[in-house]
């Protein structure tokens, strides 16, 4: 099944203003669309293509990328293995999962000066050393990173597009909806947060309207990145780091607690796993900044930070894992907000996620109360119009917001709006802006 993407119409532009002068580089973690979409796009976009799945072409067809002396020669093998007609400016040629032979993201150079076809990679661990010895890196990519289905986009899979563009309506008038709405809403974004955005996950609960049909899905994408982290990671560690993420965030910690997830861990070694796992998109890091101000890139602290995964949907089976699977009884109550636990840590989650699909980096503050015998915490921190805009998250119709108020006053120069995130409707209370989180997206 292949789904509306927004990230078709960033592809469209790449093609029409770039012609030719860069190649594509689509990069995000496994299964979150990337060739389902790169091929739909190649299809309606061009005359012809040809793609090229690393994970299953012939040594043969590697080898290819070995010489790039003789480019005729290799569109010529190209054209009579996959059995296409390649036309000059009209054919677009995809490596798919790229980083399995780095042979031929180097050649993109050459390909690219050459000029007579278009180019589209795609890949995940795209930057893990060892997929990027001995060559080297083009500079003629253009990169777009791909996230899964957004809220808008997980609409659009279930056929429906009146919802967002109402909740923009909302959104600009700033007017609550009334309870009976708010509940109904509230009731699709959850199933959103179950589900998740995954393509395969989404699909499975289109097919079937079973979440047990879906959980497997998840569980076997949460298997393949496990199984990744293996390849890249031999002593495990990576993986407890992976599965631990729940655990840490219902802790209410300041930040990620190696030492507990992963007992007498060497903390260089530690730093060079979560990167290479930031870098392969499963994980989202939101980092400490030490001077919340519009230049937090400055002093973000690269030891202080909380971990997420990418889709809240596998989130919520990860939570669940230690069961065989995470049956429809869980879900449903989920889905009725009738769990009786506290979920903030989903809900934080969720957030990060949406955050990150916007493309805002994610950042986080806590400082220390007048007693010092807590800390007070911002949980995500947004630039907007040159000012910060503080986010506090809530599972609950709460309002209190005493770390937002003492943020306030310690930083009221640099502060602009400042949002509630919650689970009620719409509400002002003074300058404070409460947001039902299915309206978060237009922040």
């Amino acid at each position: 099944m292949i789904f509306r993407r927004k990230i078709y119409k960033q592809m469209l532009t790449w093609k029409n203003e770039e012609k030719g002068r860069s190649a594509l580089l689509i990069q995000g973690a496994r299964r979150v669309g990337k060739s389902t979409i790169v091929e739909a796009f190649a299809r309606q976009e061009y005359k012809s293509y040809i793609l090229i799945d690393f994970s299953r072409a012939s040594q043969n067809t590697r080898a290819l990328f070995d010489d790039t002396s003789d480019l005729n020669y290799i569109f010529l093998q190209l054209q009579l293995t996959y059995r296409v007609d390649l036309h000059e400016r009209e054919s677009v040629i995809i490596f798919d999962e790229v980083q399995l032979c780095p042979k031929a993201r180097q050649a993109i150079k050459h390909l690219i000066k050459d000029h007579r076809y278009d180019y589209i990679e795609t890949g995940s661990l795209l930057s893990i050393r060892q997929n990027i010895k001995d060559i080297l890196i083009p500079s003629e990519e253009h990169r777009i990173n791909m996230f899964p289905l957004d809220y808008e986009e997980f609409l659009w899979a279930t056929g429906d597009t009146v919802t967002f563009p109402l909740l923009q309506q909302v959104w600009a008038a700033k007017r609550p909806l009334g309870n009976a709405v708010h509940r109904q809403l509230m009731r699709n974004f959850r199933l959103y947060m179950l589900v998740g955005g995954m393509p395969q996950a989404v699909e499975s609960y289109l097919a079937t309207n079973n979440f047990r049909a879906v959980d497997t899905v998840k569980r076997q994408i949460l298997d393949l990145y496990t199984d990744d982290f293996q390849r890249i990671d031999a002593s495990g560690t990576s993986g407890q780091l992976f599965r631990a993420i729940p655990a840490q965030l219902s802790s209410n910690a300041a930040r990620y607690q190696i030492a507990a997830a992963v007992p007498h861990a060497k903390r260089s070694h530690v730093a060079e796993l979560v990167a290479n796992m930031e870098n392969s998109y499963t994980i989202l890091l939101s980092y400490h900044a030490n001077n919340p101000d519009v230049g937090m890139a400055l002093t973000k602290n690269l030891d202080f930070y909380k971990m997420f995964l990418l889709d809240t949907g596998l989130f919520v089976t990860l939570v669940y894992g230690d069961k065989a699977f995470t049956d429809n009884d869980i879900y449903a109550r989920l889905l009725s907000d009738k769990q009786h636990t506290d979920l903030g840590y989903l809900y934080e989650n969720m957030v990060a996620q949406m955050t990150a699909a916007k493309g805002d980096a994610l950042y986080y503050y806590t400082f220390p109360t007048k007693s010092g015998a807590h800390n007070y915490e911002i949980d995500f921190l947004l630039t907007r119009h040159n000012k910060l805009c503080p986010i506090e998250v809530k599972s609950s119709s709460y309002k209190t917001h005493a770390s937002l108020d003492a943020f306030y006053v310690k930083y009221s120069q640099r502060i602009g709006q400042r949002y509630l995130v919650y689970t009620k409707d719409l509400y002002k209370d003074t300058d404070i802006l409460c947001l039902p989180i299915y309206l978060y997206p237009f922040v």
